[in-house]
């Protein structure tokens, strides 16, 4: 079914005559404003250069491919009404580990199709630090572009050819990243994102000819990029916003990213107030040997057998483990604590934890898997050391969750109306497990929603409603951005959380009866 509001639009421009000799450009501009109830639209050359003989053979009938920046709208390309031709947009989650792209109809709204891949630029280096170093000598920022930009345009025309396209039928590309990911793939400095006082290049990237970025898609696409918020709020949050609709909220809303990083944003349709916090290096292998990526044989789920208190997992694909990933390492921990293997500080109890616990250069290690279960043939063993962590991470989350909602937004947890979890990550999280072991507040679970890839969804969200562009606008301006100043009150209020599930059981009265 054909968008009435969308970006492609069946259009009729007046035919000219002897008493009205209006030049075509004009008579289509003004065919154009009406539509779009706008005061002025941007008409490229390439456009132009046909349009008298385009018009009319095509008796003044178009379909008109448009598109919006910050001051108008754009005539990207004006194709004949009566082809059959598809008219196609990519929205693309420019990941730091990982980038996921959607096809999607830029006339019906229709997901035709979905390829992710792992970040080429980790060749370079793991995380956003490296990059960012690399890109600071010689030909290193050029190198790093290239790297994003070869491969989306390989899986451009890889996702194209899957499902019967050519990549000249993407007229747009609406991408979301971090702040360096997005100076990365536009090509631009960035090194002084991690120097004080931390100031990114751009904030809202222009709109651009794809050609511009080097995109191999049609020759007149454009190329749109989320806008960041400052140096560590990304163009991915304000995607996560729009996508969970937290903009439009009557009640009070969270919405939590957890990855290397904790992002926050609570609020509602009137007000929105954003932190980000160093939550989750244990989570996703940034700390912990054992953990890693998704990916298969990876461990994601960990729980209590009722009747034998053994620790039962399941892996990703049902093959034989060769790790554990970050939904599985919380899940890990609120089992050991279940079954009083670790104790209220996050220590090993020797006698719960029988054989399978060992000491190794003065560090107590867990058997999770022996030997011969294993992938790897060696044993997936949590250590003292990377238990510390988790417990150091959970405790950081439990904490910048108590300051923005308690301390800055003036919230009690049971206000929230819904507890959105983002990110790849949050796709898979068990908020059973997490708040067993004091990571997420204990809430009903009802209130608990995951999102999944918000940064990708958002990017869905304005192909498909070209009115979501003030709403990214919008958000960007409403956001009251804190820095969580490591004080005393937050050192002391850590402290606590540093404990399972707190040095306050009274906030997990669901667990009374289980520890």
């Amino acid at each position: 079914m054909m968008q009435k509001n969308g970006f492609v639009r069946t259009i009729f421009v007046e035919t000219p005559s002897l008493t009205d000799n209006t030049a075509d450009a004009q008579r289509l501009e003004k065919c154009l404003m009406d539509e779009l109830g706008t005061k002025y639209i941007r008409i490229p050359l390439q456009v132009l250069k046909k349009l008298p003989s385009n018009l009319r053979s095509w008796g003044y009938k178009a379909r008109a491919v448009l598109f919006k920046d910050r001051q108008s709208w754009i005539l990207v390309d004006l194709l004949d009404p009566f082809s059959n031709k598809s008219v196609l947009g990519m929205a693309i989650d420019i990941g730091t580990t990982r980038i996921v792209m959607s096809l999607i109809d830029l006339e019906t709204g229709r997901e035709i199709g979905e390829k992710g891949f792992d970040n080429p630029q980790a060749v370079i280096g793991p995380d956003v630090l490296a990059r960012i170093h690399y890109s600071n000598k010689n030909t290193g920022l050029a190198e790093l572009n290239r790297l994003v930009i070869d491969s989306v345009n390989f899986n451009i025309q890889a996702l194209c050819k899957a499902h019967g396209y050519q990549k000249e039928d993407i007229y747009m590309i609406i991408g979301a990243g971090n702040t360096a990911m997005t100076h990365l793939f536009l090509g631009i400095e960035c090194f002084e994102i991690i120097k004080e006082p931390y100031i990114p290049c751009v904030n809202i990237p222009d709109t651009q000819p794809a050609g511009n970025l080097n995109l191999d898609i049609n020759e007149n696409g454009m190329a749109f990029l989320f806008p960041n918020i400052g140096s560590y709020f990304g163009g991915d949050l304000i995607a996560g916003i729009l996508y969970a609709n937290l903009d439009q909220k009557e009640a009070p809303c969270i919405m939590v990213d957890v990855g290397t990083n904790a992002e926050i944003v609570v609020g509602n349709q009137d007000w929105l107030i954003a932190c980000a916090g160093a939550a989750g290096p244990a989570l996703e292998g940034g700390v912990s040997k054992m953990g890693m990526t998704a990916k298969p044989g990876v461990i994601d789920q960990v729980w209590i057998d009722p009747d034998s208190r053994d620790l039962m997992i399941h892996t990703i694909d049902e093959i034989k483990p060769i790790g554990i990933c970050g939904s599985g390492m919380i899940d890990l921990a609120a089992s050991l604590f279940l079954s009083k293997r670790i104790d209220i500080r996050g220590k090993f109890s020797k006698p719960f934890c029988g054989n399978q616990l060992f000491e190794k250069e003065g560090i107590d290690y867990f058997i999770l898997v022996d030997e011969n279960h294993s992938g790897t043939g060696e044993p997936i063993c949590l250590s003292q050391v990377d238990l510390n962590s988790l417990t150091s991470s959970k405790a950081a989350m439990y904490t910048i969750l108590e300051v923005i909602v308690k301390n800055t937004a003036g919230l009690e947890f049971e206000d929230l109306e819904k507890f959105y979890v983002a990110g790849t990550f949050g796709s898979f999280i068990n908020p059973v497990s997490a708040i067993s072991i004091g990571m997420l507040p204990d809430i009903p679970l009802k209130t608990f929603e995951v999102l999944g890839n918000s940064s990708l969804g958002g990017a869905k969200v304005l192909l498909k409603n070209p009115d979501a562009f003030e709403r990214i606008m919008k958000i960007r301006q409403s956001i009251t951005y804190i820095e969580l100043n490591v004080n005393q009150e937050f050192m002391n209020m850590f402290s606590g959380a540093k404990f399972y599930p707190h040095t306050d059981n009274s906030r997990f009265p669901s667990l009374q009866n289980k520890i």
